[in-house]
């Protein structure tokens, strides 16, 4: 019979010899096959990824108008899947992966965690009780017990990893989960305090954060079931380098008790998302201990500079809070999704998380000396994340990612320099870690106003370059630009043809206003 094409992308041929054989999905050698062109596929992106647009010159809907409108009724040869995502997925992403992608916080990665990655995918465990992974579930708390070792938390986080401290970690997907869980468990713990019966008395708990903690968490609460007049957002400043003032937070927490309502959770930052401020954990944890507030610490991003000594110090006074969250997605050099979540009693989030349908009892649950981490998160299944990042840590070794997270703030520290050599531009606030606030400066005639307009226009030219990708913030009522180093790929080189494009496309911006200019001055339009 001859081989005719159907609509599906296969042929007729196809639909007729496939009629002999079974379906397997897992057929070894399609296994074999596909994995290897994948792994081809991989290496040659990263090969690449420099060289590419970083940001695409697609519209909403394109991918829908380049692939098929429904699903494929019949087979196609795995090399069409491949030819497709070359020809129409890659063009069409932001390459986080790209030495050029200075926006937002990077989303690191490494050939170790990549291959954990894929092998958790291909044992695809789902991992609600010890007894249905017992080594994904070990592995998970192994990989935490490192960490926590190498970020110097105390004792007292330690538990569920064999420390004994009644402690506990998990490992999330993001930082939302983690402060989502330990909203539910305050809010639990705080209505019990109150004599509320069941929820009678949510409507007044309040919850508190700066104005520069990511807005996460203002969703968190909302979903948590918290009066959306009850989140109070606690206003900073330049005076602390807009880090949360504990007087301030005071203040509000008295004002608050005042009124009949009840303290009931403070979100500190280490490392906000807008400037990098670090808020003083060791002075908030105190204030909020006057109401038996919980205190949760979002170290998703800075968390990991903590690995190293000379910035510890930014994690003083955690002993004194009630859980502390880091994504080693973001900075540790481990794929998306990982955050660790570390309580200090974990018998309160798993009091306000824990599910017990008797389909899932079992004897290594019902002895105690398990953990089922189902009971610490949201849902009850879960992935196997503790693989690629204990394979991170064990293949790297704590003083190679140590030197990953200095050689980023040393090129960041270069691109300060640059920035304040330079009398057109101004850095807004002090850098912290790996990101530089900066921004055009207001000079002579230009008003404030029209400097921010000025940077918005470079951020967007230099955007569509497709050279580079940067993002913006406001701070202080400024719009300033935000320059992340941190990408994977990221050498000094990268760093510093950044810095000549943006100078580039800063003097073609006035270059062509003063033309402008000129020729309204001559012709009157």
């Amino acid at each position: 019979m001859g081989s005719f094409t159907n609509r599906g992308g296969g042929t007729f041929a196809d639909v007729e010899n496939n009629a002999a054989a079974p379906f397997q999905p897992l057929n070894p050698q399609d296994v074999r096959a596909y994995l290897l062109k994948a792994v081809d596929f991989i290496s040659d992106y990263y090969s690449n990824v420099e060289s590419m647009p970083v940001l695409p010159n697609v519209k909403p809907g394109y991918l829908r108008d380049e692939l098929m409108a429904s699903s494929p009724t019949y087979s196609a040869p795995f090399d069409v899947t491949m030819k497709e995502l070359r020809a129409s997925v890659v063009p069409g992403m932001t390459h986080w992966a790209s030495p050029n992608f200075f926006a937002f916080f990077p989303a690191t990665n490494s050939a170790a965690a990549i291959a954990g990655d894929l092998i958790a995918s291909a044992m695809n465990t789902v991992g609600f009780t010890w007894q249905a992974a017992p080594a994904a579930t070990e592995m998970e708390l192994l990989a935490l017990d490192w960490l926590a070792q190498l970020l110097c938390l105390p004792a007292t986080f330690a538990g569920t990893g064999g420390g004994g401290g009644g402690g506990g970690g998990v490992i999330l997907g993001t930082t939302s989960e983690a402060m989502l869980v330990t909203l539910v468990t305050a809010r639990d713990s705080a209505l019990r305090r109150s004599g509320s019966v069941g929820v009678s008395g949510l409507h007044l708990l309040t919850v508190y954060a700066s104005d520069q903690t990511h807005s996460t968490f203002f969703k968190a609460c909302r979903i948590a079931g918290f009066d959306p007049t009850r989140i109070r957002s606690i206003p900073t400043g330049p005076e602390t380098n807009y880090a949360l003032d504990p007087a301030k937070l005071l203040q509000a927490m008295n004002a608050d008790a005042r009124s009949g309502l009840v303290p009931t959770y403070v979100c500190a930052t280490v490392g906000t998302t807008s400037s990098n401020a670090v808020d003083p954990l060791g002075p908030v944890a105190e204030v909020a201990a006057k109401y038996s507030a919980w205190v949760h610490v979002d170290a998703a991003y800075a968390g990991s500079a903590c690995i190293c000594p000379e910035f510890r110090h930014h994690l003083d006074g955690v002993e004194l809070v009630d859980s502390i969250s880091v994504s080693p997605h973001k900075w540790l050099l481990t794929c998306l999704d990982c955050t660790c979540l570390y309580v200090r009693r974990a018998h309160r989030l798993s009091h306000s998380m824990e599910t017990k349908p008797e389909y899932l009892s079992n004897d290594a649950t019902d002895s105690g000396h398990a953990t089922d981490l189902k009971d610490m998160q949201l849902g009850v299944g879960r992935r196997f994340r503790g693989l690629k990042l204990w394979m991170v840590m064990r293949t790297y070794g704590t003083a190679k990612i140590q030197e990953h997270i200095r050689s980023d703030v040393a090129m960041a520290e270069i691109f300060e320099r640059l920035v304040r050599a330079d009398n057109c531009f101004e850095v807004v606030v002090p850098r912290n870690f790996a990101l530089v606030c900066f921004r055009i400066r207001a000079r002579g005639a230009m008003t404030e106003e029209e400097a921010d307009e000025a940077n918005r226009v470079l951020m967007n030219n230099l955007n569509n370059t497709g050279k580079a990708y940067i993002a913006h913030t406001v701070v202080g009522h400024r719009f300033v630009l935000r320059f992340a180093v941190g990408s994977s790929l990221q050498e000094e080189k990268h760093v510093r043809s950044a810095w000549e494009l943006i100078k580039k496309t800063t003097s073609e911006m006035f270059m062509y206003g003063e033309r402008e200019h000129q020729k309204f001055q001559k012709h009157g339009t």
